[in-house]
């Protein structure tokens, strides 16, 4: 009778343990996937009820000069917050909404704001490129 050798089970376990953290992290990453398109698909009703809204640079001008300025510089430049005269070029609207009302990038406060009123801040910062 030939048995294996302790050295081709060893291997043989390793082998199947390699087989198994192969799969379990292939599975792992489709799970992950599944997770993050069923998480794409869902629409922020404010980012969409904004998105609808036909924004007034003007009035955006002026919210932008009471809330945003001090940190932004009166005209976007740049102070303590970023220049954003190329902000509109660079995000789509969509990641500028969720900036403003969650304040993504410490150390921006989140803005509660109503959809008019951020439509019309997109609307003048389409304006500064």
């Amino acid at each position: 009778m030939n048995t294996p050798s302790s050295k081709a089970l060893i291997n043989q376990k390793q082998k199947i343990s390699s087989w198994r953290i192969f799969s379990l992290s292939v599975a792992t990453v489709f799970f992950l996937t599944i997770l993050w398109v069923i998480g794409s698909f869902k629409q922020d009703p404010f980012i969409t009820e904004t998105l609808s809204i036909q924004g007034e640079a003007l009035s955006g001008s002026k919210l932008f000069k009471i809330n945003c300025a001090g940190c932004h510089g009166i005209s976007a430049q740049g102070l303590v917050g970023p220049d954003l005269q190329e902000a509109t070029k660079e995000l789509n609207d969509k990641k500028i909404i969720n900036q403003v009302i969650r304040g993504l990038t410490p150390p921006m406060p989140s803005f509660e704001i109503d959809t008019k009123s951020m439509a019309d801040l997109l609307a003048y910062m389409h304006t500064l490129n």
